[in-house]
């Protein structure tokens, strides 16, 4: 049996264990162009549970645990793997409802909860992904009869690492890249961190440079700044004076005068962390070893006011509910001040900010959706990566909702261009639906790592030109790429496109680079030019 104890710090630990990760998860995307990374989603989604959980004393049921940490973990999904793993915890919870502690058997019956749950809530499910990797851990370990936790963990990982390395072979694009799948990697990442508390008793840490983070969590928490024991958060380096200091006693002397002591020793320096009262006498002892680099003091009670403060601030600026005035209202998902007026203009209600690489969380929409004055409301996600977590916003509200599938700010346009405040709300669900499926839409980004993708050798810093959602070509001059990807666009009767410039294109550079386009396309098709002002892409095109 675990006691909820035990599951509390299981999760913290996983949590930070993919936290500290979450960058070699990212890594994992076979796709090259920016986005808002699986690593990033998962640690995002699984962390929003942190400061409740930290905040439970050791009294606590694992029915508590359980269900703080999929309530949480369901509210701050970002992304489509934030979101399959808020569902793996949401089974998890129904199954542990009413347990004060945990067998082996009802933990893995739990655990098949959430697979089915993650299961159903993609459409198309793919094996090979995330959701292989849960599903076959959870069952291989159901077909054990152990009774001790630390063997059914280390059944679970074993059989979450197994799958995790079989993923290229059931998804050639993995194979092609030479990757395993990113968000079973994250899985496995999070069952690790879970396991080192069941097996050990040890909750990993979170790593130096995420220190800032932990304590932002700890006052979300409701930690006081009087259990802030040692003020000075003291960071350094020592370069090794000669091969033979040894960082051992360096570490006695800190832990003498403070805590969070972590001392790595290597062959030619001495990386140290710790909390104290007396950084300077951290430091004398430091260039005993030799001379100091990388010298960083923080004071954490201040950290923790001005944390406080912003935390504050956020919690009085959130959107306040609306009651409902009109028949119909729009929630739109966009980044650049461009084009949250554009869509403004076209009537939506309520802009969230989000896109590529940076996902907004259901939460976040959730929210947006309560404080759109209407009884019938249509969200545009705008971004296939955004879709899931609008749709579990859906099932937390009380609003008669419809998540349109628009993935891209093209087809978000036309949707809303395409309502009809005459029609009924199904009726105009219909009617935008077929809209946006006409749109051809185009978009202008960059490399932002070496890749392998479709047969194509992409450098990082390349010009990547994206067709409807997928690779088209790659180029080194973002003008050329322009052109050519809107001539592939326009398709017999195509009569009109709009061309959004980014921030990253100046009015002077954008307007040339239109002129030339003007030169290249018919008389018989009208194109109008749009300061989007949007990150990440240089032009976004729509064709209709």
């Amino acid at each position: 049996m675990i006691s909820g104890k035990m599951l509390r710090d299981a999760v913290i630990s996983g949590a930070n264990n993919i936290q500290n990760n979450r960058e070699k998860v990212d890594e994992l995307n076979v796709f090259p162009v920016p986005d808002g990374d699986t690593g990033t989603n998962m640690s995002m989604t699984i962390k929003n549970a942190l400061p409740e959980l930290t905040a439970m004393s050791d009294s606590v049921t694992a029915e508590e645990v359980a269900k703080t940490a999929a309530g949480a973990m369901l509210r701050g999904a970002r992304g489509n793997s934030g979101v399959i793993l808020s569902l793996l915890f949401r089974g998890l919870s129904k199954g542990l409802a009413g347990k004060k502690e945990v067998s082996v058997k009802e933990y893995c019956d739990a655990m098949k909860l959430g697979v089915n749950a993650a299961y159903k809530s993609v459409m198309k499910p793919t094996e090979g992904t995330m959701l292989t990797v849960a599903r076959v851990a959870q069952e291989t370990a159901s077909k054990s009869d152990t009774e001790d936790f630390g063997e059914f963990f280390d059944i679970l990982l074993d059989a979450a690492k197994d799958t995790l390395d079989k993923t290229p072979d059931m998804l050639p694009v993995l194979k092609k890249a030479g990757v395993v799948d990113a968000g079973g990697m994250g899985y496995y990442i999070i069952l690790s961190g879970m396991a080192s508390v069941i097996k050990n008793g040890i909750i990993i840490e979170a790593l130096l440079e995420k220190t800032k983070n932990d304590t932002v969590i700890a006052s979300a928490a409701g930690t006081a700044e009087a259990e802030i024991e040692y003020t000075y958060c003291t960071e350094f380096i020592v370069n090794k004076k000669d091969s033979s200091v040894d960082g051992i006693k360096l570490r006695a002397f800190l832990e003498s005068i403070g805590d969070s002591v972590v001392v790595v020793d290597d062959e030619n320096i001495i990386k140290v962390h710790c909390h104290t009262e007396h950084p300077g006498k951290a430091l004398e002892e430091g260039i005993l070893y030799g001379t100091l680099s990388k010298l960083k003091i923080e004071n954490m009670k201040e950290q923790h006011k001005s944390e406080v403060n912003k935390a504050q601030m956020k919690r009085e600026q959130r959107l306040a509910p609306a009651k409902p005035e009109k028949e119909f209202g729009f929630v739109a998902v966009c980044s650049g001040s461009g084009l949250e007026a554009l869509f403004k203009d076209l009537g939506t209600d309520i802009i969230v900010r989000g896109g590529q690489t940076m996902n907004p969380s259901t939460e976040d929409i959730l929210e947006a959706i309560n404080a759109t004055p209407a009884n019938n409301i249509f969200v545009l996600p705008n971004n296939k990566n955004i879709i899931m977590a609008a749709e579990q916003a859906v099932k937390l509200t009380d609003r008669n909702v419809t998540v349109l599938q628009t993935r891209t700010i093209p087809q978000g346009i036309s949707a809303m261009l395409a309502f009809d405040e005459t029609a009924d709300f199904a009726q105009n669900g219909v009617e935008m639906t077929a809209a946006f499926d006409k749109v051809g839409s185009g978009s202008i980004t960059f490399a932002v790592r070496d890749s392998d993708f479709e047969g194509k050798d992409i450098k990082k810093g390349e010009i990547l030109a994206m067709e409807n959602g997928k690779l088209s070509f790659v180029e080194r001059d973002v003008t050329k790429a322009l052109i050519k990807l809107t001539r592939k666009l326009i398709k017999s009767g195509s009569s009109y496109i709009t061309v959004i410039y980014g921030s990253d294109v100046t009015d002077e550079t954008a307007q040339a680079a239109f002129e030339q386009l003007r030169s290249k396309i018919s008389d018989d098709i009208e194109i109008v030019l749009v300061n989007g002002g949007q990150p990440v892409y240089y032009y976004l095109i729509s064709v209709e």
